[in-house]
């Protein structure tokens, strides 16, 4: 019986693997062909598609978040690896970076502060609760960091994934248009954009925009990521 189940287990956690690629395949392939309506392209970006549609697949075969969590573990271990191999771009723009040296950390802490003071502000105008104020200030950070950030702060842990997940889409989504809209165009201006003020998500954009836009974003969501979670404690700890 003990082997039953286990041979259940582990088709079930084949089976949602697979359907989960598939899945982020064809939305991706989706995003590309409907690149020319650009008035509904914004909100086919993979993460939205791929994401409603596993979350209407889980409700069809009644699977819990924590049941695919566990079936799709493979996945998450393989963000670690995924996210270290992000240093080979900030490796071969090494000698970029230090030629502009204390010229990229000034953009990045001003995005770093702005950002979340913006969205600050405008919770505390409306007169919002002390601790959804707190879990805003986390919102351009990556989740991992959020979540231990907004605990520390007084904030709702939980609620700051959905913050910073809504932030990292709504930057990936709008950052290209916007950067083409003012007239943007040099590559470190959009990686640092992307990555100080949509953390993960936006890096992962600016992989499809070029090498020097990864590089820039990697050292934002790095730089960016890890003072905003050692200040938050000790100034509303």
């Amino acid at each position: 019986m003990l082997t039953l189940l286990n041979d259940i287990n582990w088709m079930a956690t084949l089976v949602w693997l697979m359907v989960t690629v598939m899945i982020y395949i064809g939305a991706l392939h989706l995003y590309k062909i409907a690149k020319p309506l650009w008035f509904i392209h914004p909100a086919l970006h993979p993460l939205i598609v791929s994401t409603l549609l596993i979350i209407l697949l889980q409700s069809w075969t009644h699977t819990s978040v924590s049941e695919y969590q566990n079936y799709t573990t493979l996945l998450s271990a393989l963000l670690g690896p995924a996210t270290i191999a992000l240093a080979v771009p900030l490796y071969k723009q090494l000698n970029i970076l230090i030629q502009m040296n204390w010229r990229v950390l000034v953009p990045i802490s001003v995005a770093g502060v702005l950002s979340p003071t913006l969205s600050w502000t405008c919770l505390y105008l409306l007169d919002s609760p002390l601790n959804l104020q707190m879990t805003m200030l986390v919102k351009s950070i990556t989740t991992p960091l959020a979540m231990d950030a907004a605990s520390a702060i007084g904030g709702i842990p939980s609620l700051a994934a959905v913050f910073v997940i809504s932030t990292g889409i709504v930057g990936a989504i709008c950052g290209p248009a916007l950067f083409a809209l003012i007239g943007v165009h040099h590559q470190a201006a959009q990686g640092i954009a992307l990555g100080a003020v949509s953390h993960a998500v936006g890096t992962a954009r600016a992989i499809s925009i070029g090498e020097q836009c990864t590089a820039f974003a990697t050292l934002a969501l790095c730089v960016n990521g890890i003072a905003t979670s050692l200040l938050l404690p000790i100034l509303f700890g």
